[in-house]
């Protein structure tokens, strides 16, 4: 643990241990009020007078300083790196046990500082979002009142993603913008950084229905980065350019990334996953029932969420870049090719992707494995996940203007939607589910689907007949 107090009560504590008056601790370099005026933190010791009164107190100048021994200093500091080597293998539950007792026995500034932000981002693994967000409002408050040694520009980032986790997409959506445009006037068009704001901002777009914004982001910032100029590069023009207005916080973190990176250009999955949130944003259309689409305007038999082919074909460009991902996002990008497939009219190819998904690559309908952190949330997902592949395979067999076939396949999705918790990502399946309903000619389906998707977003249907719901909150 480290040493009570400040650098003043720490030799006042140790003198009185060993039963030394001020004078006798004093000797003859230094007067008795010069140590009072120290031990009742009117005086900060310098360096040579922190070793001369280490020497006669029996302790280290970095014990009286800071409150830890050299040897407490450097385990901590493995303990940390430890907990960030648990974190990149995916193990955040022994990453957060790591960095909460860096936190707790720590008082040195930099090492608790990363330690904040590990243990952040391990919350946040173990679906604690609330407590992550917590943790990032701090760091993003330090940095800003100093921002000599700091740049808020991480801390904005993660609190974008956060916000949106929660659903609060307000604040990602002002907190990633701020981001974004910190990036462009620093002309960093690449980088981790650059990629995680852009996906998280539109996925917010995609989940506020702001198409417009969305798909004008998915295809500017898709079109940037792919040059041959190295990373490392990159960041260390972002540096200088920070340097050069006098942001020192930023021209720090960025000279940081800059050495981090310079034996390898950006990593392939960061790359990947906007590519795929700029397809899925692509892939959606214009709000229902907003003046450019009426559910006259579709024709009979047409869902009003489907993408233009031009759209599609677009999009099915941008996940041939998604071959790198794995896990749920891999599965996403088998969805989400299949729903450009459909639009850019092969229904055919996209019903066999997604009849072997089914089959073969998801069994999202298990249960978790019991050591999972959040297993409910987890299952969640992976129920939204596997409905969602039903609805793009439902949305392939209309466009054959196979109804019953389609209306076998939403049915199946409807039963397994039963009992998903409530909120927004149950509220956006609800809805396509019941616009599929009502393309495929079930109106009891639809009316159902779309009352459940009110329920879902917090709202509640003014007559339980009406099928005319006002979807534009959903």
């Amino acid at each position: 643990m480290p040493g009570p107090g400040n650098v003043g009560e720490r030799v006042r504590n140790l003198r009185l241990t060993r039963r030394l008056s001020q004078a006798q601790l004093a000797g003859h370099d230094l007067s008795d009020s010069y140590i009072s005026l120290i031990e009742s933190g009117k005086r900060t010791p310098t360096p040579t007078v922190l070793r001369m009164l280490a020497e006669r107190l029996g302790c280290t100048p970095e014990y009286l300083a800071e409150g830890v021994e050299p040897e407490q200093r450097a385990h901590l500091e493995v303990r940390e790196r430890h907990a960030q080597l648990a974190l990149l293998a995916g193990d955040a539950a022994t990453a957060e046990s790591g960095f909460a007792e860096v936190l707790a026995r720590s008082d040195d500034a930099d090492l608790s500082a990363r330690a904040r932000w590990g243990r952040a981002r391990a919350l946040e693994g173990l679906g604690r979002t609330e407590e992550a967000i917590a943790l990032f409002e701090e760091l993003r408050e330090q940095a800003e009142r100093d921002p000599g040694r700091a740049s808020r520009l991480p801390a904005v980032i993660a609190l974008a993603r956060c916000y949106h986790t929660v659903g609060d997409l307000g604040q990602a959506v002002a907190l990633g913008e701020r981001a974004l445009d910190r990036l462009r006037r620093l002309e960093l068009g690449a980088g981790e950084e650059h990629t995680e704001v852009g996906r998280v901002l539109l996925l917010a777009y995609v989940d506020r229905s702001d198409a417009a914004r969305a798909h004008a982001l998915g295809r500017a910032l898709t079109r940037q980065g792919g040059d041959d100029v190295p990373l490392a590069v990159h960041y260390r023009r972002a540096s200088v350019r920070a340097l050069e207005e006098g942001a020192v916080g930023d021209s720090l973190y960025f000279a940081e990334q800059a050495l981090a990176t310079h034996a390898g250009g950006e990593p392939e999955q960061p790359r990947a996953r906007l590519r795929l949130a700029a397809a899925r944003a692509l892939l959606r259309g214009v709000t229902p029932f907003s003046a450019e689409r009426t559910p006259a305007a579709e024709g009979p038999g047409q869902p009003m969420d489907a993408p233009t082919p031009q759209a599609a074909r677009e999009a099915l460009e941008l996940l041939r870049g998604t071959s790198c991902l794995e896990g749920a996002e891999a599965t996403e990008a088998v969805i989400e090719r299949a729903r450009a497939l459909v639009a850019a009219g092969e229904p055919r190819e996209a019903i066999v992707a997604l009849e072997e998904l089914l089959e073969t690559g998801m069994a999202l309908a298990t249960p978790p494995p019991p050591l999972a952190p959040h297993p409910g949330a987890d299952l969640a997902a992976r129920i939204r996940k596997t409905a969602q592949a039903r609805l793009v395979l439902a949305r392939a067999r209309i466009a054959q203007d196979d109804r019953s076939a389609a209306l076998l396949v939403l049915r199946a999705a409807a039963g397994q939607l039963d009992g998903l918790p409530q909120g927004r990502p149950a509220a956006h399946v609800y809805r396509e589910l019941g616009e599929l309903f009502e393309a495929a000619g079930e109106t009891a389906g639809a009316v159902a689907a779309f009352r459940q998707a009110l329920e879902s977003a917090g709202l509640r249907a003014a007559r339980p007949h009406t099928a005319t719901f006002d979807l534009g909150r959903v």
